[in-house]
């Protein structure tokens, strides 16, 4: 699996989300829908992130999970290819991006012992590739961002079956 010790003090924290690929192109997905659709939108994933972590945390778990996390990016990037066309992309967006989120969440929630040094690493670079994912996208004009969703929709399938 792509997961493994989330109680490895800050750095160990740090480096996840950059070396974790399914975790780095869902944090993109994440920067480039605030970029695109708003700030709210970092509400939310901050919201899939809590619930899942203490669903996890406290034994949750889902069937398929980490095959879950990584098709969680192809939703992420078909969500925002769908959300150009519709009238109401939000709630769409939102619930595929909590989701999404929650499921990577939950499993760094399994990985835990309750420290929080990993967890504050993760978050600060977490922040840090959101931001820059943000202002990378908020430059991109229509066509490249549809690129990009599709770059992450295509990237998030050949993980799930990278295992196979």
């Amino acid at each position: 699996g792509a997961h493994g010790n989330a109680d490895v003090g800050v750095l160990g924290g740090a480096l996840h989300p950059l070396l974790g690929i399914d975790h780095l192109l869902l944090l993109v997905g994440v920067g480039f829908a605030a970029a695109q659709f708003g700030p709210l939108l970092l509400g939310v994933a901050l919201g899939g992130a809590l619930l899942g972590s203490v669903f996890g945390s406290f034994g949750g778990h889902l069937p398929g999970a980490e095959v879950l996390a990584a098709l969680a990016v192809s939703g992420m990037g078909a969500a925002l290819l769908l959300s150009r066309k519709l009238m109401r992309p939000l709630p769409v967006l939102g619930g595929v991006m909590g989701a999404a989120v929650a499921i990577h969440a939950m499993l760094h929630g399994q990985e835990a012992s309750g420290t929080a040094g990993w967890w504050l690493g993760a978050l600060l670079t977490a922040s840090l590739v959101i931001g820059l994912s943000c202002r990378a996208g908020r430059q991109f004009n229509q066509r490249q961002s549809q690129w990009a969703a599709g770059a992450l929709a295509l990237l998030g399938g050949v993980l799930a079956l990278a295992p196979l």
